[in-house]
Protein backbone atom coordinates (compact mmCIF):
# COMPACT_ATOMS: atom_id res chain seq x y z
CA UNK A 1 0.00 0.00 0.00
CA UNK A 2 1.44 3.39 -1.00
CA UNK A 3 2.28 5.71 1.85
CA UNK A 4 0.29 8.95 1.98
CA UNK A 5 2.43 12.03 1.49
CA UNK A 6 1.92 14.73 4.10
CA UNK A 7 2.84 18.33 4.78
CA UNK A 8 4.02 19.33 8.27
CA UNK A 9 3.54 22.82 9.64
CA UNK A 10 3.27 24.52 13.02
CA UNK A 11 0.14 26.66 13.33
CA UNK A 12 -0.65 29.22 16.05
CA UNK A 13 -3.95 28.31 17.72
CA UNK A 14 -4.51 31.98 18.61
CA UNK A 15 -4.05 33.82 15.31
CA UNK A 16 -3.55 31.03 12.72
CA UNK A 17 -0.02 32.07 11.72
CA UNK A 18 2.10 29.31 10.13
CA UNK A 19 5.72 28.35 10.76
CA UNK A 20 7.93 25.60 9.35
CA UNK A 21 9.56 25.04 12.76
CA UNK A 22 8.41 25.21 16.36
CA UNK A 23 9.14 28.36 18.35
CA UNK A 24 8.07 29.29 21.85
CA UNK A 25 6.50 32.63 20.91
CA UNK A 26 4.35 33.32 17.86
CA UNK A 27 5.96 35.97 15.67
CA UNK A 28 2.57 37.35 14.58
CA UNK A 29 0.56 37.74 17.80
CA UNK A 30 3.35 37.32 20.42
CA UNK A 31 1.44 34.54 22.23
CA UNK A 32 3.52 31.95 24.06
CA UNK A 33 3.32 28.17 23.55
CA UNK A 34 0.47 28.38 21.01
CA UNK A 35 2.14 26.69 18.02
CA UNK A 36 0.73 23.21 17.38
CA UNK A 37 1.98 20.58 14.95
CA UNK A 38 -0.37 20.16 11.99
CA UNK A 39 0.03 17.36 9.44
CA UNK A 40 -2.11 17.51 6.32
CA UNK A 41 -2.22 15.12 3.37
CA UNK A 42 -0.80 16.39 0.12
CA UNK A 43 -3.63 16.69 -2.40
CA UNK A 44 -3.36 15.51 -5.98
CA UNK A 45 -2.58 18.20 -8.54
CA UNK A 46 -5.55 19.94 -10.13
CA UNK A 47 -6.49 18.56 -13.53
CA UNK A 48 -6.92 20.98 -16.43
CA UNK A 49 -10.62 20.21 -16.64
CA UNK A 50 -11.11 21.26 -12.99
CA UNK A 51 -9.85 24.83 -13.52
CA UNK A 52 -12.60 27.42 -13.04
CA UNK A 53 -12.52 30.34 -15.47
CA UNK A 54 -13.12 33.90 -14.20
CA UNK A 55 -16.42 35.59 -15.00
CA UNK A 56 -17.67 39.17 -15.18
CA UNK A 57 -19.79 40.01 -12.13
CA UNK A 58 -22.20 42.01 -14.28
CA UNK A 59 -23.01 38.84 -16.23
CA UNK A 60 -23.55 36.58 -13.21
CA UNK A 61 -27.21 35.60 -12.83
CA UNK A 62 -28.32 36.03 -9.24
CA UNK A 63 -31.47 34.84 -7.54
CA UNK A 64 -33.20 35.88 -4.35
CA UNK A 65 -31.72 33.92 -1.47
CA UNK A 66 -34.22 31.57 0.10
CA UNK A 67 -34.09 31.29 3.89
CA UNK A 68 -35.18 28.47 6.16
CA UNK A 69 -37.27 29.79 9.06
CA UNK A 70 -36.24 28.05 12.29
CA UNK A 71 -39.47 28.92 14.08
CA UNK A 72 -37.47 30.63 16.84
CA UNK A 73 -38.08 34.32 16.14
CA UNK A 74 -35.06 35.54 18.12
CA UNK A 75 -32.68 33.18 16.32
CA UNK A 76 -34.11 34.16 12.93
CA UNK A 77 -33.60 37.83 13.85
CA UNK A 78 -29.91 37.28 14.61
CA UNK A 79 -29.40 35.24 11.43
CA UNK A 80 -30.91 38.04 9.34
CA UNK A 81 -34.26 36.36 8.66
CA UNK A 82 -33.40 32.66 8.77
CA UNK A 83 -30.76 30.15 7.64
CA UNK A 84 -29.52 30.50 4.06
CA UNK A 85 -29.15 27.18 2.15
CA UNK A 86 -25.49 26.36 1.57
CA UNK A 87 -24.31 28.57 4.45
CA UNK A 88 -22.24 27.47 7.44
CA UNK A 89 -23.06 28.88 10.89
CA UNK A 90 -20.67 28.58 13.83
CA UNK A 91 -22.42 28.69 17.23
CA UNK A 92 -20.09 29.11 20.21
CA UNK A 93 -20.65 29.40 23.94
CA UNK A 94 -19.63 28.18 27.37
CA UNK A 95 -20.39 24.60 28.47
CA UNK A 96 -23.95 24.18 29.70
CA UNK A 97 -25.16 27.50 28.30
CA UNK A 98 -27.70 25.79 26.00
CA UNK A 99 -26.04 25.50 22.57
CA UNK A 100 -27.17 21.92 21.96
CA UNK A 101 -30.66 22.70 23.25
CA UNK A 102 -31.01 25.66 20.89
CA UNK A 103 -29.72 23.67 17.90
CA UNK A 104 -32.00 20.69 18.62
CA UNK A 105 -35.05 22.95 19.02
CA UNK A 106 -34.32 24.72 15.75
CA UNK A 107 -33.71 21.44 13.93
CA UNK A 108 -36.89 19.92 15.38
CA UNK A 109 -38.96 22.74 13.90
CA UNK A 110 -37.10 22.69 10.58
CA UNK A 111 -37.54 18.92 10.20
CA UNK A 112 -41.26 19.31 9.45
CA UNK A 113 -40.39 21.04 6.14
CA UNK A 114 -36.82 19.92 5.36
CA UNK A 115 -34.64 16.83 5.60
CA UNK A 116 -32.50 17.34 8.72
CA UNK A 117 -29.72 15.46 10.48
CA UNK A 118 -28.29 16.00 13.96
CA UNK A 119 -24.72 14.64 14.20
CA UNK A 120 -23.26 14.19 17.69
CA UNK A 121 -20.00 12.60 18.80
CA UNK A 122 -20.52 13.69 22.42
CA UNK A 123 -23.85 12.04 23.23
CA UNK A 124 -25.53 8.73 22.52
CA UNK A 125 -28.82 8.28 20.72
CA UNK A 126 -30.49 7.59 24.07
CA UNK A 127 -29.28 10.90 25.49
CA UNK A 128 -30.48 12.77 22.42
CA UNK A 129 -33.85 11.00 22.62
CA UNK A 130 -34.25 12.03 26.26
CA UNK A 131 -33.57 15.68 25.39
CA UNK A 132 -35.93 15.40 22.42
CA UNK A 133 -38.70 14.23 24.76
CA UNK A 134 -37.91 16.84 27.44
CA UNK A 135 -38.13 19.64 24.89
CA UNK A 136 -41.53 18.38 23.77
CA UNK A 137 -40.63 18.36 20.08
CA UNK A 138 -43.51 17.21 17.89
CA UNK A 139 -41.65 16.34 14.70
CA UNK A 140 -41.43 12.66 13.79
CA UNK A 141 -38.91 13.27 10.98
CA UNK A 142 -35.90 14.45 13.02
CA UNK A 143 -33.01 12.01 12.54
CA UNK A 144 -29.72 11.76 14.44
CA UNK A 145 -26.32 10.17 13.85
CA UNK A 146 -23.87 9.49 16.68
CA UNK A 147 -20.54 9.22 14.91
CA UNK A 148 -17.44 11.41 15.01
CA UNK A 149 -15.84 10.13 11.79
CA UNK A 150 -16.00 12.72 9.00
CA UNK A 151 -15.80 10.11 6.23
CA UNK A 152 -18.84 8.26 7.62
CA UNK A 153 -20.79 11.53 7.70
CA UNK A 154 -19.96 12.35 4.08
CA UNK A 155 -20.96 8.81 3.08
CA UNK A 156 -24.35 9.43 4.73
CA UNK A 157 -24.73 12.70 2.82
CA UNK A 158 -24.16 10.74 -0.41
CA UNK A 159 -27.09 8.47 0.41
CA UNK A 160 -29.69 11.18 1.10
CA UNK A 161 -30.24 14.81 0.17
CA UNK A 162 -30.34 16.76 3.45
CA UNK A 163 -31.33 20.38 3.81
CA UNK A 164 -30.02 21.26 7.29
CA UNK A 165 -27.21 19.63 9.26
CA UNK A 166 -26.04 20.21 12.85
CA UNK A 167 -22.55 19.13 14.01
CA UNK A 168 -22.25 18.84 17.80
CA UNK A 169 -19.44 19.66 18.08
CA UNK A 170 -16.73 20.51 15.52
CA UNK A 171 -14.04 19.82 18.17
CA UNK A 172 -15.13 16.15 18.41
CA UNK A 173 -15.08 15.47 14.67
CA UNK A 174 -12.06 13.71 13.15
CA UNK A 175 -10.82 12.65 9.72
CA UNK A 176 -8.74 9.60 8.78
CA UNK A 177 -6.37 11.76 6.74
CA UNK A 178 -4.72 13.08 9.93
CA UNK A 179 -3.10 11.16 12.75
CA UNK A 180 -3.73 13.82 15.42
CA UNK A 181 -6.48 13.52 18.00
CA UNK A 182 -9.93 15.17 17.68
CA UNK A 183 -9.95 18.81 18.78
CA UNK A 184 -6.41 19.52 17.60
CA UNK A 185 -5.77 22.48 15.32
CA UNK A 186 -5.24 20.29 12.27
CA UNK A 187 -8.35 18.15 12.82
CA UNK A 188 -10.63 21.13 13.49
CA UNK A 189 -9.44 23.07 10.46
CA UNK A 190 -9.45 20.09 8.08
CA UNK A 191 -12.92 18.93 9.14
CA UNK A 192 -14.36 22.44 9.00
CA UNK A 193 -12.83 23.01 5.57
CA UNK A 194 -14.32 19.77 4.22
CA UNK A 195 -17.73 20.61 5.66
CA UNK A 196 -17.72 24.11 4.13
CA UNK A 197 -16.94 22.57 0.73
CA UNK A 198 -19.76 20.03 1.14
CA UNK A 199 -22.20 22.77 2.21
CA UNK A 200 -21.48 24.87 -0.88
CA UNK A 201 -21.45 21.90 -3.26
CA UNK A 202 -24.64 20.28 -2.00
CA UNK A 203 -26.55 23.40 -0.88
CA UNK A 204 -26.81 22.13 2.71
CA UNK A 205 -27.14 24.61 5.59
CA UNK A 206 -24.73 23.48 8.32
CA UNK A 207 -24.65 24.61 11.97
CA UNK A 208 -21.33 23.91 13.69
CA UNK A 209 -21.38 23.98 17.49
CA UNK A 210 -18.03 25.13 18.86
CA UNK A 211 -16.39 25.12 22.27
CA UNK A 212 -14.86 28.24 23.82
CA UNK A 213 -11.64 28.77 25.74
CA UNK A 214 -11.38 30.02 29.33
CA UNK A 215 -11.08 33.54 27.88
CA UNK A 216 -14.46 33.18 26.19
CA UNK A 217 -13.06 33.00 22.63
CA UNK A 218 -13.90 30.21 20.22
CA UNK A 219 -11.56 27.25 20.63
CA UNK A 220 -9.49 26.03 17.71
CA UNK A 221 -7.62 27.95 15.02
CA UNK A 222 -8.67 31.53 14.27
CA UNK A 223 -9.14 30.52 10.65
CA UNK A 224 -12.25 28.60 11.74
CA UNK A 225 -14.12 31.91 12.08
CA UNK A 226 -12.95 33.00 8.63
CA UNK A 227 -14.10 29.76 6.98
CA UNK A 228 -17.74 30.02 8.03
CA UNK A 229 -20.41 32.48 6.86
CA UNK A 230 -21.86 33.37 10.26
CA UNK A 231 -20.43 33.40 13.78
CA UNK A 232 -22.89 33.42 16.71
CA UNK A 233 -22.00 33.65 20.38
CA UNK A 234 -24.38 32.24 23.00
CA UNK A 235 -23.96 34.31 26.17
CA UNK A 236 -25.43 34.41 29.63
CA UNK A 237 -24.85 33.77 33.28
CA UNK A 238 -25.54 30.13 34.17
CA UNK A 239 -27.17 31.36 37.41
CA UNK A 240 -29.64 33.41 35.34
CA UNK A 241 -32.42 32.02 33.18
CA UNK A 242 -31.82 34.53 30.40
CA UNK A 243 -29.56 33.92 27.41
CA UNK A 244 -28.34 36.19 24.59
CA UNK A 245 -27.34 35.19 21.07
CA UNK A 246 -25.09 37.74 19.33
CA UNK A 247 -23.93 37.80 15.73
CA UNK A 248 -20.26 38.75 15.40
CA UNK A 249 -20.04 37.90 11.71
CA UNK A 250 -22.81 37.47 9.17
CA UNK A 251 -22.41 37.43 5.40
CA UNK A 252 -26.19 37.36 4.95
CA UNK A 253 -27.32 39.96 7.49
CA UNK A 254 -26.30 42.66 9.93
CA UNK A 255 -23.72 42.05 12.63
CA UNK A 256 -24.05 42.85 16.33
CA UNK A 257 -27.71 41.79 16.21
CA UNK A 258 -28.92 40.21 19.44
CA UNK A 259 -31.61 37.68 20.32
CA UNK A 260 -32.96 37.10 23.83
CA UNK A 261 -34.09 33.73 25.21
CA UNK A 262 -35.33 32.49 28.55
CA UNK A 263 -34.29 29.01 29.68
CA UNK A 264 -37.38 27.09 30.83
CA UNK A 265 -37.89 23.50 31.96
CA UNK A 266 -38.92 22.50 28.43
CA UNK A 267 -36.22 24.42 26.57
CA UNK A 268 -35.47 27.94 25.36
CA UNK A 269 -38.29 30.41 24.82
CA UNK A 270 -37.97 33.58 22.75
CA UNK A 271 -38.41 36.81 24.74
CA UNK A 272 -40.53 39.27 22.76
CA UNK A 273 -40.03 42.28 25.08
CA UNK A 274 -36.49 42.14 26.57
CA UNK A 275 -36.77 45.59 28.18
CA UNK A 276 -39.41 44.34 30.59
CA UNK A 277 -37.27 41.51 31.94
CA UNK A 278 -34.06 43.52 32.40
CA UNK A 279 -35.76 46.13 34.58
CA UNK A 280 -36.33 45.23 38.22
CA UNK A 281 -40.05 45.98 38.04
CA UNK A 282 -40.11 47.69 41.43
CA UNK A 283 -41.53 51.20 41.81
CA UNK A 284 -39.48 51.87 44.95
CA UNK A 285 -36.90 54.56 44.34
CA UNK A 286 -33.48 53.98 45.83
CA UNK A 287 -30.15 55.70 45.40
CA UNK A 288 -27.57 54.24 43.05
CA UNK A 289 -29.98 53.10 40.31
CA UNK A 290 -30.33 54.51 36.80
CA UNK A 291 -32.11 53.29 33.65
CA UNK A 292 -30.17 53.13 30.38
CA UNK A 293 -31.60 52.50 26.92
CA UNK A 294 -29.09 50.47 24.92
CA UNK A 295 -29.03 49.74 21.21
CA UNK A 296 -28.09 46.15 20.27
CA UNK A 297 -28.17 45.93 16.51
CA UNK A 298 -31.59 47.18 15.41
CA UNK A 299 -33.18 46.60 18.81
CA UNK A 300 -33.34 49.16 21.65
CA UNK A 301 -33.47 47.67 25.16
CA UNK A 302 -33.86 49.30 28.55
CA UNK A 303 -31.42 48.11 31.17
CA UNK A 304 -31.04 48.92 34.86
CA UNK A 305 -27.58 50.04 36.00
CA UNK A 306 -26.81 49.81 39.72
CA UNK A 307 -23.96 51.45 41.63
CA UNK A 308 -22.81 51.34 45.26
CA UNK A 309 -20.33 53.88 46.62
CA UNK A 310 -19.13 53.27 50.17
CA UNK A 311 -16.35 54.50 52.43
CA UNK A 312 -13.28 52.30 51.94
CA UNK A 313 -11.26 50.85 54.81
CA UNK A 314 -8.42 49.93 52.45
CA UNK A 315 -5.46 51.95 51.34
CA UNK A 316 -6.33 51.07 47.74
CA UNK A 317 -10.14 51.40 47.30
CA UNK A 318 -11.85 48.66 45.32
CA UNK A 319 -13.30 49.15 41.82
CA UNK A 320 -15.51 46.23 40.83
CA UNK A 321 -17.76 46.07 37.79
CA UNK A 322 -20.09 43.30 36.61
CA UNK A 323 -21.48 43.67 33.09
CA UNK A 324 -19.59 46.92 32.43
CA UNK A 325 -15.94 47.27 31.47
CA UNK A 326 -13.77 47.93 34.54
CA UNK A 327 -11.26 50.04 32.61
CA UNK A 328 -14.06 52.32 31.43
CA UNK A 329 -15.36 52.57 35.00
CA UNK A 330 -11.97 53.84 36.15
CA UNK A 331 -12.03 56.37 33.31
CA UNK A 332 -15.49 57.62 34.35
CA UNK A 333 -14.32 58.08 37.94
CA UNK A 334 -11.42 60.20 36.72
CA UNK A 335 -13.77 62.31 34.56
CA UNK A 336 -16.14 62.89 37.49
CA UNK A 337 -13.21 63.89 39.70
CA UNK A 338 -11.66 66.29 37.18
CA UNK A 339 -14.72 67.84 35.55
CA UNK A 340 -17.58 67.40 38.04
CA UNK A 341 -15.74 67.91 41.32
CA UNK A 342 -16.68 64.45 42.70
CA UNK A 343 -13.74 62.86 44.50
CA UNK A 344 -14.08 59.13 45.15
CA UNK A 345 -10.43 58.48 46.00
CA UNK A 346 -11.32 57.07 49.43
CA UNK A 347 -14.50 55.27 48.30
CA UNK A 348 -15.16 51.70 47.15
CA UNK A 349 -17.14 51.74 43.89
CA UNK A 350 -19.22 48.76 42.70
CA UNK A 351 -21.20 48.74 39.45
CA UNK A 352 -23.63 46.06 38.28
CA UNK A 353 -25.81 45.68 35.18
CA UNK A 354 -29.04 43.97 36.21
CA UNK A 355 -30.18 40.73 34.58
CA UNK A 356 -26.70 39.37 33.85
CA UNK A 357 -26.32 41.56 30.76
CA UNK A 358 -23.02 42.87 29.43
CA UNK A 359 -23.10 46.46 28.20
CA UNK A 360 -20.64 46.84 25.34
CA UNK A 361 -21.43 50.31 24.02
CA UNK A 362 -20.12 53.64 25.30
CA UNK A 363 -23.64 55.11 25.34
CA UNK A 364 -24.03 53.74 28.88
CA UNK A 365 -21.56 56.29 30.30
CA UNK A 366 -24.24 58.79 31.39
CA UNK A 367 -26.33 56.13 33.15
CA UNK A 368 -23.31 54.64 34.97
CA UNK A 369 -22.07 58.09 36.02
CA UNK A 370 -25.58 59.07 37.17
CA UNK A 371 -25.90 55.89 39.27
CA UNK A 372 -22.49 56.57 40.88
CA UNK A 373 -23.42 60.19 41.69
CA UNK A 374 -26.80 59.04 43.02
CA UNK A 375 -25.22 56.50 45.38
CA UNK A 376 -22.49 58.89 46.53
CA UNK A 377 -24.94 61.73 47.27
CA UNK A 378 -27.63 59.32 48.54
CA UNK A 379 -30.24 60.89 46.26
CA UNK A 380 -32.60 58.58 44.39
CA UNK A 381 -33.26 59.07 40.68
CA UNK A 382 -36.84 59.16 39.47
CA UNK A 383 -37.75 55.71 38.09
CA UNK A 384 -39.36 57.35 35.05
CA UNK A 385 -36.03 58.84 33.91
CA UNK A 386 -33.89 57.31 31.15
CA UNK A 387 -30.24 58.11 30.35
CA UNK A 388 -28.02 57.62 27.33
CA UNK A 389 -24.84 59.35 26.21
CA UNK A 390 -21.06 59.02 26.05
CA UNK A 391 -18.61 60.96 28.22
CA UNK A 392 -15.37 62.29 26.72
CA UNK A 393 -12.12 62.68 28.64
CA UNK A 394 -12.66 66.43 28.39
CA UNK A 395 -15.90 66.05 30.36
CA UNK A 396 -18.14 66.79 27.38
CA UNK A 397 -21.15 64.63 26.54
CA UNK A 398 -20.95 63.04 23.08
CA UNK A 399 -23.99 62.02 21.02
CA UNK A 400 -24.81 58.37 20.36
CA UNK A 401 -26.32 56.82 17.21
CA UNK A 402 -30.00 55.96 16.75
CA UNK A 403 -31.21 58.42 19.37
CA UNK A 404 -34.79 58.51 18.06
CA UNK A 405 -35.14 54.73 18.32
CA UNK A 406 -33.99 54.84 21.94
CA UNK A 407 -36.42 57.65 22.73
CA UNK A 408 -39.33 55.85 21.05
CA UNK A 409 -38.63 52.68 23.07
CA UNK A 410 -38.53 54.69 26.31
CA UNK A 411 -41.84 56.39 25.54
CA UNK A 412 -43.46 53.06 24.61
CA UNK A 413 -42.59 51.63 28.03
CA UNK A 414 -44.02 54.60 29.93
CA UNK A 415 -40.90 56.63 30.76
CA UNK A 416 -41.50 60.38 30.87
CA UNK A 417 -38.08 62.02 31.35
CA UNK A 418 -34.99 61.79 29.15
CA UNK A 419 -31.44 62.84 29.99
CA UNK A 420 -29.54 62.83 26.70
CA UNK A 421 -26.61 64.55 24.94
CA UNK A 422 -27.41 68.03 23.64
CA UNK A 423 -25.82 67.05 20.32
CA UNK A 424 -28.39 64.29 19.75
CA UNK A 425 -30.82 66.02 17.41
CA UNK A 426 -34.32 64.51 17.57
CA UNK A 427 -35.84 65.45 14.22
CA UNK A 428 -39.25 63.91 14.77
CA UNK A 429 -41.55 65.82 17.11
CA UNK A 430 -43.69 62.74 17.66
CA UNK A 431 -40.96 60.82 19.50
CA UNK A 432 -40.60 63.52 22.17
CA UNK A 433 -44.28 64.42 22.46
CA UNK A 434 -45.26 64.30 26.13
CA UNK A 435 -41.67 63.71 27.27
CA UNK A 436 -39.47 65.97 29.38
CA UNK A 437 -36.06 66.19 27.70
CA UNK A 438 -32.92 67.32 29.54
CA UNK A 439 -30.02 68.02 27.16
CA UNK A 440 -26.53 67.82 28.67
CA UNK A 441 -23.24 69.20 27.42
CA UNK A 442 -20.87 68.27 30.26
CA UNK A 443 -20.36 65.95 33.22
CA UNK A 444 -20.80 68.92 35.58
CA UNK A 445 -24.36 69.39 34.30
CA UNK A 446 -25.09 65.71 34.97
CA UNK A 447 -24.03 66.21 38.58
CA UNK A 448 -26.48 69.09 38.92
CA UNK A 449 -29.32 67.11 37.30
CA UNK A 450 -28.94 64.20 39.76
CA UNK A 451 -28.56 66.45 42.81
CA UNK A 452 -31.53 68.69 41.97
CA UNK A 453 -33.89 65.95 40.77
CA UNK A 454 -34.88 64.78 44.22
CA UNK A 455 -35.74 68.28 45.34
CA UNK A 456 -37.87 68.83 42.22
CA UNK A 457 -39.73 65.58 42.89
Amino acid sequence: MAKTRTNTLYVCSHCGAKSHKWVGQCSSCDSWNTLDLVTTPVGSPTLPGDVVAPARLAEVVTKASERYQTGLSELDRVLGGGIVPGSVVLLGGEPGIGKSTLALQALGRLSSHHETLYVSAEESLEQLALRYQRLGLKSQELTALCDGQLENLIAELDKKLYGVLVIDSIQTLRTQGLESSPGSVGQVRECADRLVIEAKRRGIAIILIGHVTKDGALAGPKTLEHLVDTVLYFEGDTSSRFRLVRAWKNRFGSVNEVGVFAMEANGLKAVKNPSAIFLSGTETESSGTAIFVSQDGSRPMLVEVQALVDQSSLGNPRRLSVGYETHRLNMLLAILHRHAGISLLDQDVFVNVAGGLRVLETGADLAVAAAIISSFSNRAIDRRTVFFGELELSGEVRPVPRGEGRVAESAKLGFSRLVIPAANKLESRKVVEGLSVVSLRSAAELNEVVREQRDQA
